[in-house]
């Protein structure tokens, strides 16, 4: 039987694990502050094995001069990465839409502990994160980071009094606090971020000017510079306002990395009607290329083409062999020398796929029509061209669900689905992610995704703070965000609702979701997408302070302790509690039965099984250990006495052998 941690995972005890595997000699123990050993890293031996060919691994110690970005609060923010959180994420079926179906997932809280607590079920399984951060505007975030520094902390280690304790300038948004609180906040949630994508996975940043330069440099250091994609421009509106006197600002940007760069092709626009394509191209160098007999279709009268030179006037085509024409093919091979687009390799491909080959007229300059296109690489310029909306656009796109605007500056869906796509969703299971998921767009994008034919279908995670409203039109610039927020409190008042953008967020999306299922029902389509979803808000721990620190504890004052877990909370809480410390997904289905009186879960039928009851009588553990699932867990209260432990324990040996026995 093994003790269930009831924490997030410690990114530094995975890097530990690593290590370990390329170097096992560096492994040793040491005596931790709770008294026991603990696995640990001889830094002076791997420091050894790593400068014993300096000058060829190019090593750099702490006085020689490096590249770098740094910044107050950095070295904080990488130990607030590291460190294990001790919260848990409870389930909300009540707030959800067909939780018992859906796979999709919307979380309430800080987005740092967030993806701690999803690491474990999620690393390495997300294809797309699409974020639309907050851009820095010199204001103090709302993110309760520990490495958060106040501007007194900030200015005190970066020199800012005089020798009177005097502050040196005035507090604006040009202090590099300001930049120093933004770059701790990106950093460590890029940093967690990366963990959950997979190898081929993409991540897209939304940014304007004011951090875009940070933005780079720090995406440059978590993905690896050789990851980075590109910085794509989104025209974002078609009215800019008329303040600055240097420019019209009409962009954003849209920082893109891949977690491994591969020669995956990214997927643009297809395109769908027929149209002729010359296979020549200037750039390319010259080679040549023999094109079947009956395979090219062609204008030219019927007879003989001698070998010699073609072309046009931009390009020369030279005809190696004669070759032949009848009835509007050619008979023969025509083998031309000219600076093509395709290699033989592609042309026979393509020939073999159906692609109509043209050579119309005695310029021999050669042509294709495909049947299907497959889809273009996507431009670094993203409007109205590619099928993107704008942010007026999106604006005017929620009154499809609200009376008035509610949100401010939505990303239009367009955007996002298109975003999305660049990778191929069709054939296989994804998931989508987005942690600053705001008005819920990434939801909608997600689910129009899902109406078109795939076969598989695209699952999304969303997380966000729940933001009091009523803060955030304090901070509203101009009387149109002022008005739209108040548009926002009304609704959410009237509709008997938090003050927060969270209950704003799960209307939009349950709104949308009523939209396109009756576009479906409209449309007569077989297939309706996934318009639910399930809701967890991140809490503290489930666990009493006893369950991580009985060791402090004597046995006559752990009699008081006879239950280690919190008296609010229910049995699926701790279900969903034990799924994200074993690494399990939270969109699984489960069941909730009674055997013999008591309450046990399964989930996924019988990936996992659980009771939580006290004093289970051994005729529920004789049924559950019959079932043979891969785990189970149980509580401590769960058993009787140590003789009661040992005696199930021989149980699920004897009836299920290869069940892992879990105790909360």
């Amino acid at each position: 039987m093994e003790k269930l941690k009831m924490e997030s995972v410690s990114i530094a005890e995975d890097s530990l694990n690593k290590i370990a595997e390329l170097f096992p000699n560096v492994v040793t123990e040491s005596m931790g502050k709770d008294g026991q050993l603990h696995k640990a890293i001889d830094f002076d031996k791997l420091k050894f094995l790593l400068t014993a060919n300096q000058a060829e691994m190019g090593v750099v110690y702490d006085d020689d001069e490096r590249y770098e970005l740094t910044w107050v609060g950095k070295k904080q923010a990488i130990r607030e990465v590291a460190h294990p959180i001790r919260k848990t994420l409870r389930p909300c079926p009540e707030e959800s839409r067909n939780w018992e179906q859906t796979q999709n997932l919307y979380i309430e809280g800080d987005n740092l502990d967030a993806m701690k607590l999803l690491k474990k079920s999620y690393a390495g399984k997300v294809d797309v994160i699409y974020i639309d951060p907050p851009y820095n505007t010199g204001k103090d975030f709302i993110f309760n980071d520990t490495f958060a520094l106040s501007q007194e902390e900030s200015d005190e280690k970066q020199g800012r009094y005089n020798e009177e304790g005097q502050r040196l300038f005035q507090n604006t948004e040009a202090n590099g606090k300001f930049h120093s609180d933004w770059c701790s906040m990106m950093y460590a949630r890029l940093m967690l971020a990366r963990t959950l994508l997979n190898d081929n996975g993409i991540i897209f940043i939304s940014i304007d000017d004011h951090e875009l330069a940070n933005l780079i440099k720090i995406g440059n250091e978590v993905f690896n510079a050789s990851n980075f994609i590109d910085v794509f421009n989104w025209a974002k509106t078609e009215t800019p306002e008329n303040l600055s006197k240097k420019s019209k600002q009409i962009i954003e940007y849209i920082v893109c990395y891949q977690k491994k760069k591969n020669d995956m092709k990214f997927q643009g626009l297809k395109k769908e009607s027929v149209s002729s394509n010359g296979l020549l191209n200037q750039p390319n160098s010259v080679g040549i290329l023999t094109f079947p007999a009956n395979k090219v279709v062609t204008s030219i009268p019927d007879g003989v083409i001698k070998a010699g030179m073609y072309g046009t006037d931009a390009y020369d085509v030279e005809l190696l062999e004669d070759t032949t024409v009848r009835g509007g093919l050619f008979t023969a091979p025509v083998k031309l020398k000219a600076k093509f687009k395709w290699s033989q390799a592609n042309l026979d491909k393509e020939i073999q796929k159906g692609t109509t080959i043209k050579i119309p007229t005695l310029k021999l300059s050669p042509s294709y029509e495909k049947l299907e296109y497959d889809p273009e690489v996507p431009p670094n310029l993203i409007n109205y061209k590619v099928g993107v909306e704008t942010n007026e656009q999106a604006g005017n796109h929620q009154l499809q669900f609200f009376d008035k605007k509610v949100f401010n500056f939505p990303k239009p869906v367009s955007l996002i689905q298109y975003l999305c796509e660049f990778i191929d969703t069709k054939n296989k299971d994804c998931i989508v992610m987005d942690f600053f998921s705001g008005s819920g767009t990434t939801a909608e994008a997600v689910m129009r995704m899902n109406m078109k034919p795939r076969k598989n279908k695209v699952k999304y995670i969303l997380v966000q703070l729940p933001e009091d409203v009523t803060e955030t039109i304090k901070k509203a610039k101009t009387p149109s965000e002022k008005e739209i927020m108040q548009n926002a409190i009304d609704f959410l008042t009237e509709s008997h609702k938090a003050l927060n953008i969270c209950e704003l967020s799960k209307e939009r999306i349950r709104r949308a979701g009523d939209t396109i299922e009756a576009e479906c029902n409209q449309r007569k389509s077989k297939d309706l997408p996934d318009i639910g979803f399930r809701v967890f808000r991140i809490a503290d721990s489930n666990m009493k302070d006893v369950y991580y620190s009985a060791k402090e504890y004597s046995q006559s004052d752990l009699f008081y302790f006879t239950d280690n877990i919190k008296e609010d909370r229910t049995g699926l809480d701790l279900l969903y509690g034990c799924l994200t410390n074993l690494g399990l997904s939270l969109s699984l289905p489960h069941d909730e039965e009674d055997i013999h009186g008591y309450t046990v879960y399964s989930v996924d039928k019988t990936e996992l099984m659980a009771c939580f009851a006290e004093q289970i009588p051994e005729k529920v553990f004789r049924e559950i250990a019959g079932r043979q699932p891969r785990r189970v867990v149980f509580r401590d209260a769960s058993f009787r006495d140590s003789a009661d432990r040992i005696n199930i324990d021989e149980i699920f040996k004897t009836l299920s052998p290869g069940t892992t026995i879990e105790i909360l």
